[in-house]
């Protein structure tokens, strides 16, 4: 299992972000720990649908993000870098104002893949969806 890689800080992830989509998402990571990472964003009116609810494709951002800077902080030392090779997310649920969670959790942090868990919840604290990455690791 792979270890929390301390050079990736919270600062750190957010000056690779700059100009970026999570960039343009808005996105903002708030914490990563063994096996977690944490993060967030506003819900605003550009990332919403024509329909007037949360686009699916900005949930997917903040889940994905989130996941990629987990796997990124849990890469083994000897590896560079990883790619996403498969994603699924399952909505319950939407938001049309506040802010959203991800929570990652590490599910498999191998050599040569990670699978990664994120569960996004509205400002009330209520699932909106259920998300899960395969991530190959990069030598």
């Amino acid at each position: 299992m792979s270890k929390l890689r301390p050079e990736y800080t919270i600062e750190r992830l957010h000056e690779r972000q700059k100009g970026t989509l999570p960039d343009l998402l808005g996105l903002r990571a708030l914490s990563v720990d063994q096996g977690q990472l944490v993060a967030e964003l506003t819900v605003r009116d550009q990332l919403l649908a024509p329909n007037g609810f949360l686009h699916a494709a900005t949930v997917i951002g903040l889940a994905d993000t989130a996941c990629g800077y987990a796997c990124l902080a849990h890469l083994p030392q000897n590896a560079r870098n990883f790619t996403t090779v498969e994603l699924k997310s399952n909505f319950l649920g939407t938001a049309t104002q506040g802010t959203i969670r991800a929570v990652a959790t590490g599910v498999h942090l191998g050599r040569s893949t990670q699978v990664w868990d994120a569960t996004v919840t509205d400002p009330d604290g209520r699932t909106i969806a259920l998300f899960r990455c395969t991530q190959m690791v990069l030598y």
